[in-house]
């Protein structure tokens, strides 16, 4: 960062592998220098065993339709597949040989990720289990958030960059932090559903349902699939403080805000990932957690842009709670509050957070440019 601290605010709602990413290149970028503070409901280095964060998650990079259907998202994609796959050497990211089985044949020029991932192969017929028909290989790779989230906070704090622990239900209550100039990046996740000045309905969760187990056998990312709304997968994970641990999956139960355990899929979960892998079955594997989250997923996909927000908060329903700042005078035109949105990446928030996080740097040095002229 330059040694001349700008006067620039900047702050992010949200400690979730985006909101970490777009605060690190924040930190990092040359050409301004930001005052950045991270606010969020739960923070990587003590709430690690929160729903609310997203340590059950895959955390690697696996083909989903969006990227098929959506260049945007794809680029997102590759750029963080690129970024991660350099990082491999520091150990944080896992390169990991990969198998992805299929209901129908097909070949490879129809997968829209062949030049996105690495050396992609189709699989014999002698190499595809059953009950699927058709199969590929190629490399991919993948991360522990148990440690990776917590690696992203303490380079922040390396550089300056301050957390605090808060609970926000309207945005009104962050104008005073962020200032009369400065920008709110709000990558809240599901909250963005609930918060007052956002209130984004078009979000929905998917329910996911994992177990993590201490596997040194599995080598291999394994996937079958997604027809229904379980799915089998295989995710090992890199990791210093637990070696040889794995994800076993899952669901993909859209809509679903349930996040109690059930002990029923969690046996079909594992039956399912023993077929792929008898190793699991082995002495040395063991069950270490079970763990059920909800993907912050959006109608119509994430949601990426900037938007000027009149302060105080008008809304139709009229209910806005009154901020009790001292400072506060709801009588008084508070001006407007510049937000740049990242949120609604379902269960694409890793494989995507890298890209993402680069454009959002791009909106607003764009709008610091604007101010400077």
């Amino acid at each position: 960062m330059s040694t001349t601290k700008a006067d620039q605010s900047l702050v992010v709602l949200g400690a979730g592998v985006i909101g970490l990413t777009i605060a690190y290149l924040a930190a990092l970028t040359e050409d301004v220098s930001f005052n950045i503070r991270v606010v969020a409901r739960e923070l990587p280095a003590e709430d690690m065993d929160s729903q609310g964060l997203e340590n059950n998650q895959g955390a690697n990079w696996a083909p989903m339709e969006l990227g098929g259907r959506d260049q945007r998202v794809r680029e997102w994609e590759q750029k963080t597949f690129n970024k991660l796959w350099d990082m491999i050497p520091t150990g944080l990211v896992k390169l990991l040989p990969a198998r992805a089985y299929a209901a129908q044949e097909g070949n490879a020029s129809d997968l829209w990720w062949k030049d996105l991932a690495q050396n992609i192969r189709i699989l014999p017929p002698s190499d595809i289990p059953e009950p699927f028909k058709a199969g590929v290989a190629f490399d991919t790779i993948s991360v522990n958030p148990v440690e990776y989230l917590p690696w992203l906070q303490s380079e922040l704090i390396s550089r300056g960059v301050t957390f605090e622990r808060r609970n926000v239900r309207s945005l009104d209550e962050l104008r005073n932090l962020v200032g009369p100039d400065g920008i709110l990046v709000n990558a809240s996740s599901l909250g963005s559903r609930s918060i007052i000045g956002v209130e984004d309905t078009k979000l929905y969760p998917i329910r996911g349902q994992t177990i993590l187990v201490h596997a040194p056998g599995l080598q291999e990312c394994l996937m079958g699939e997604l027809k229904t709304e379980e799915v089998t997968y295989i995710i090992p994970r890199p990791g210093t403080g637990q070696p040889g641990t794995a994800i076993l999956g899952g669901t993909y139960q859209s809509r679903s805000w349930d996040t109690s355990l059930d002990m029923q899929i969690a046996k079909r979960i594992f039956d399912r990932c023993a077929a792929l892998a008898p190793c699991l079955k082995s002495a040395e594997s063991r069950i270490m957690k079970h763990n059920v989250g909800l993907r912050p997923a959006r109608e119509g996909g994430p949601r990426v842009e900037l938007e000027r927000i009149p302060l105080p908060l008008q809304s139709t329903h009229g209910l806005v709670p009154c901020n009790e700042s001292p400072t506060n005078d709801r009588d008084h035109d508070q001006g407007s509050m510049l937000v740049v949105h990242a949120y609604g990446f379902g269960p694409g928030g890793y494989q995507r957070s890298w890209g993402a996080a680069e454009e959002v740097l791009g909106l607003i040095k764009a709008q610091v440019a604007l101010k400077r002229t």
